[in-house]
């Protein structure tokens, strides 16, 4: 059971439902320390002054934001504190939107919330009316000093919050280059993909899908932790090929999945 990181209230209205914070994700990737080779004693990173080279102290570290090169404008601690939101214990649900609108390229980090002391039943009406109509709730909260947009909605039996990056921060369509235009795609073109994407569409199960790599580099430390003599192998690059015939490549494709097999050469040139 994660701790809970952070209690407060959900407001809405005027209504208050105590809740506590807790994380929904945890990472597993794996993590390595910075050792010198030979004797494995352990690196340290200096901070330095590139002016002089001199090491520099915590006390004497201010931030700077960048003008222009070289060129700060330096903030002391104390004015970056008076800025702060000031502590709060309330998400602050502003709105109702359909949660089907929100980008998910604006979700950043998400929790799990719980129902606080006396908040089980006032907390299952706010989930199960939200999962009944399809809204999820915008809100605003604080955490570590720190204000963010996020959004409530109901995940499962719970209710879970995600911080959402603010919409100038997510980069428009718009603003790509490279993306095709007036491209003429035939009926029979779309009707083959369409039914190539059909022919592979499973029920969404994320214990489908693992870290294979996570679990080989796993797999070489404990194999090399028991003093196992590892010679040398590489991971052959794959070799995307090039389509020469989409139409070649999407009927062989849907042949191969109807089949069973894998589709993943079907109608590429041979590049070697």
């Amino acid at each position: 059971m994660p701790r809970a990181i952070w209690n407060g209230a959900i407001s809405f209205g005027l209504v208050n439902i105590p809740v506590k914070l807790v994380t929904a994700t945890q990472s597993k990737k794996v993590s390595f320390r910075e050792v010198r080779r030979g004797d494995n004693s352990r690196i340290r990173h200096r901070k330095v002054a590139a002016n002089d080279g001199e090491e520099v102290t915590q006390d004497q570290i201010v931030k700077g934001y960048e003008i222009a090169p070289d060129r700060y404008v330096v903030l002391d601690p104390d004015e970056l504190k008076a800025l702060d939101p000031g502590r709060s214990r309330a998400i602050d649900i502003e709105d109702f939107v359909d949660l089907a609108d929100i980008e998910p390229l604006q979700y950043e980090s998400s929790y799990y919330l719980l129902p606080g002391e006396m908040g089980g039943k006032s907390y299952e009406l706010l989930r199960r009316a939200m999962q009944e109509t399809g809204k999820a709730g915008v809100a605003r909260f604080t955490l570590r000093s720190k204000q963010y947009l996020a959004v409530l909605r109901p995940v499962g039996p719970a209710l879970a919050v995600s911080t959402l990056l603010y919409h100038d921060e997510v980069v428009s369509p718009a603003q790509l280059d490279g993306l095709p235009e007036d491209v003429e795609v035939a009926d029979r073109e779309l009707t083959m993909a369409s039914s190539l994407i059909e022919s592979m569409t499973v029920a969404w199960d994320p214990t489908r899908y693992e870290d294979e790599h996570r679990q080989r580099v796993l797999e070489l430390i404990e194999r090399k932790a028991e003093g196992e003599d590892l010679a040398e192998a590489s991971t052959p690059e794959r070799d995307a090929g090039d389509v020469v015939d989409l139409m070649a490549a999407l009927e062989a494709s849907l042949s191969a999945a109807k089949a069973g097999d894998e589709p993943r050469d079907a109608g590429r040139r041979d590049t070697a």
